[in-house]
């Protein structure tokens, strides 16, 4: 009989240890993850990131994570699309200069490899451009992919008529 509580109090911690793992892994701010491969542990990760300023905008970004390496791989992907309200007092906010800003950033790698978002306006087209990015060169090219985002019927759409467009 005194074998029987302290197993009972094991098999607790055991389901509740299961438990607590499941919940962490439901806790990460992927949106999608797929392993490459049954003998590979790299996996294409998904994510959205919702611009910090204009947020009305959400990006989804996928790229490769290499679990063993201390390096992942440089490629990615981007589509951003309006998901909410964009208003004038969103892009009165933002860096309209030609570079634009960074308003994504990711660490990929421990030898300063980041993936990042530079969102930049396009004042004759009226059109967000969200630009991702490796800042370092893999296989002879620095690896990005592109995205845009239309202000044609938005609440901020007269503003952007209104606005000059520099040369």
């Amino acid at each position: 009989m005194q074998n029987v509580a302290p197993k009972k109090l094991l098999t607790a911690k055991v389901c509740l240890g299961l438990v607590f793992g499941l919940v962490l892994v439901g806790c990460s701010d992927d949106v999608g993850k797929v392993s490459l491969g049954l003998f590979t542990t790299k996996d294409v990760v998904i994510k959205a990131n919702q611009d910090p300023i204009v947020t009305g905008v959400t990006c989804h970004i996928s790229h490769v994570e290499a679990d063993l390496d201390f390096s992942d791989p440089s490629d990615m992907s981007i589509a951003c699309r309006q998901t909410g309200e964009i208003t004038a007092e969103h892009l009165a906010q933002i860096d309209r200069s030609k570079n634009g800003e960074v308003v994504f950033k990711e660490s990929k790698s421990i030898l300063f490899k980041s993936l990042k978002v530079r969102r930049i306006y396009d004042a004759e087209n009226k059109t967000l451009i969200y630009l991702s990015y490796s800042t370092k060169e893999s296989s002879g090219s620095h690896h990005h992919s592109l995205s845009t985002v239309p202000l044609y019927d938005t609440k901020a759409w007269q503003w952007a008529l209104a606005q000059k467009v520099k040369n």
